[in-house]
């Protein structure tokens, strides 16, 4: 895989997109406007994806990926949020899957389905797949196959994720259009090469709701690629959100939903800052049956 350090996606004054070297992590306020050096290649684990002498000025940051195979989601990764909600914890990784056009940029608005009732927000350590892997042999480490690591907010329709409305199937309340905005960059696993203490703070609306470090993963970044591509192929590009810590939205007492113009912010040392607002069709939409969800 090429060398990167800290890369950018991002749109110019002219509306051309591009790939940058950013130098560092960050936040919208700190990459706006900078000119960066830009890559050849159109996908990071292409063989021309090279550092260039071209420049170009950031005027909006992008998804660090356009487009993904796939996103594999990690339910209950983290022992004090399966504690705040009294379930026990797992034997094997929770797995669950949130579809390509999940994918959103690190600081749009999210446009909010008028049927996604009791919304939530999850911040999580993304885990961005660089070379095609499938059972990976004990001799082999499983961060070889890994291109880096950037922040992602699993956004989920906690009324949908109830299992008296999914029998337990995760996917379908997480998976609405733009319900995975990542970013605001890839930081090379070259670069980050120990992610098991990463401190994970989440704020809505300036309100700290998600305090934690990724040393309180039940199961770390290595177990995690190694069972998911258990006779499964993890090609390039695939994005892993390895779990939330505790402090969601639905084991508070009352929940605190998120609101139509809510602001997310999620911040994990060493990568950034992504914010989102959330944007609902209908604001005053009810959902006909408000029972708590139980997962």
């Amino acid at each position: 895989m090429n060398a990167f350090k800290y890369l950018l996606r991002f749109e110019d004054e002219n509306g051309n997109i591009h790939y940058g070297e950013a130098g560092g992590p960050g936040s919208e306020g700190d990459f706006l406007q900078q000119k960066l050096k830009t890559y050849s290649g159109k996908t990071p684990w292409d063989p021309d994806f090279q550092l260039s002498d071209k420049t170009a000025t950031i005027a909006k940051i992008l998804s660090p990926l356009a487009t993904t195979p796939i996103i594999h989601g990690v339910g209950l990764n983290y022992k004090a949020h399966a504690e705040e909600g009294n379930l026990k914890l797992p034997p094997f990784p929770i797995l669950f899957v949130k579809y390509p056009d999940a994918l959103a940029n690190p600081y749009d608005d999210i446009p909010v389905h008028k049927e996604a009732w009791q919304l939530d927000y999850e911040a999580e350590l993304c885990v961005i797949i660089g070379k095609e892997c499938k059972d990976i042999p004990a001799s082999k480490d499983p961060l070889d196959y890994v291109l880096g690591y950037s922040i992602g907010n699993d956004i989920s329709s906690r009324y949908w994720q109830d299992k008296t409305r999914s029998s337990g199937q995760h996917g379908y309340g997480k998976s609405m259009d733009k319900f995975a905005p990542i970013g605001p960059v890839i930081v090379s696993r070259h670069v980050m090469t120990d992610s098991s203490s990463l401190k994970i703070l989440t704020h809505v609306n300036g309100a700290v709701r998600q305090d934690s470090t990724t040393a309180s993963m039940i199961f770390d970044v290595p177990a995690l690629i190694r069972h998911l591509s258990r006779g499964i192929t993890l090609r390039p590009g695939t994005i892993i959100m390895t779990g939330t810590p505790d402090g969601v939205a639905a084991f508070m007492k009352p929940s605190p939903w998120l609101k139509d113009g809510d602001v997310v912010e999620i911040e994990i040392s060493g990568i950034g800052k992504i914010r989102n607002r959330m944007s609902f069709e209908d604001e005053n939409s009810q959902p006909p049956d408000d029972r708590p969800p139980g997962f």
